[in-house]
């Protein structure tokens, strides 16, 4: 049976990691985003490295109508069908405490959006009794901090709806796996002042199908990241508002 990945946020640098990693196993992929230019030359790169069929749809979490051909090329394709959730974004927390109007739209792109998607693909999967879904949070949905505690709570909000879906799914056979990364070099965090361990996408990439083939319900990527976020997860309230960062 063919195996056929729906990959959300596909212009990531995390995403064309993961991306290189199926295409190595030569499964079909769709890759969803709004820059079909960019979308195209990732197909390209796809198609070389022996991926069994790549598509590009145009596909926007801030309008579910964009949802459509994707679901329906799921419900056409006769194989296993698995989603990889890439997609986010991170406005300074500065600048959203200053224009209150920007938090709605990132929730949607770190949340909401992409949870309304899996739902929607969820009855296919279930039909088909077989299947994954890769959600990437982040560590900072963990515990609010002073720095992006906007972004991060949209991520703890997605990180409570995959434990639900994983709880729902599982009872059909597939597997849910929930994926906190500490820092990694993307474009989203380019220019960040303060990052360390920064890892590379590739390495999250690899963590993620070492996670996959584990059956990992929640994985963090360095691993060390889990428990950097115990110590931080213990620090008292009261100590906890006094830090900056």
């Amino acid at each position: 049976m063919a195996d056929l990945w729906f990959i959300l946020g596909a212009s990531s640098a995390m995403a064309r990691a993961f991306g290189r990693h199926l295409a190595d196993e030569g499964a079909a992929i769709v890759l969803l985003g709004r820059d079909m230019e960019d979308l195209k030359r990732s197909a390209e790169d796809l198609h070389l490295r022996g991926a069994e069929s790549v598509e590009i749809l145009a596909f926007d979490l801030r309008d579910s109508s964009s949802f459509g051909p994707a679901l329906a090329r799921a419900a056409a394709f006769d194989g296993t069908v698995s989603a990889a959730v890439f997609a986010g974004s991170m406005p300074p927390q500065e600048k959203v405490q200053e224009e209150p109007e920007l938090f709605a739209p990132m929730v949607i792109d770190n949340f909401t959006g992409a949870a309304e998607f899996l739902l929607r693909l969820a009855p296919e999967q279930e039909r088909r009794g077989k299947g994954e879904v890769v959600g990437v949070s982040s560590v900072a949905g963990d515990r609010g901090r002073f720095s992006n505690y906007a972004y991060g709570s949209a991520k703890a909000g997605f990180q409570t709806f995959l434990s639900g879906h994983r709880n729902r799914m599982a009872r059909s056979g597939i597997h849910v796996m929930t994926v906190k990364p500490g820092f990694v070099d993307t474009a989203m965090t380019w220019g960040l002042p303060g990052l360390f361990l920064v890892a590379s996408p590739a390495d999250v990439a690899q963590d993620i199908a070492s996670g996959l083939r584990k059956k990992r319900n929640v994985i963090y990527t360095p691993w060390f990241w889990m428990g950097i976020m115990t110590i931080i997860r213990t620090v008292p309230e009261r100590i906890f508002k006094k830090l900056s960062f």
